[in-house]
């Protein structure tokens, strides 16, 4: 698997694959999260919700960006694009 030190991936060249990953909404800053976007499990805590085809969402399907930017998760917020988990998950699918 390729290095972080050797790809430079930014959100415009990734494909949003963040954006397929169960996020969790545990901070309070969460709270600003459109309802109609999330779901409960099990009663236990609160996700994002994804479609039938593992997307977030609120990712917008014809432009790939998310729809509620401004008050996406805090998980969102500090996913680094290129880090180690950015990395696993884009090896994955051999990206």
């Amino acid at each position: 698997m390729k290095t972080s030190s050797a790809i430079k991936i930014t959100c415009a060249t990734c494909r949003a694959l963040c954006c397929r990953l169960e996020v969790r909404l545990i901070d309070d800053s969460d709270d600003q999260v459109p309802q109609r976007y999330t779901q409960k499990m099990d009663n236990l805590y609160t996700v994002m919700k994804q479609g039938k085809d593992g997307w977030c969402v609120a990712v917008d399907r014809s432009t790939m960006l998310c729809s509620i930017y401004e008050k996406r998760p805090y998980l969102c917020r500090e996913y680094q694009c290129g880090a180690d988990d950015c990395l696993v998950e884009r090896g994955k699918l051999n990206l």
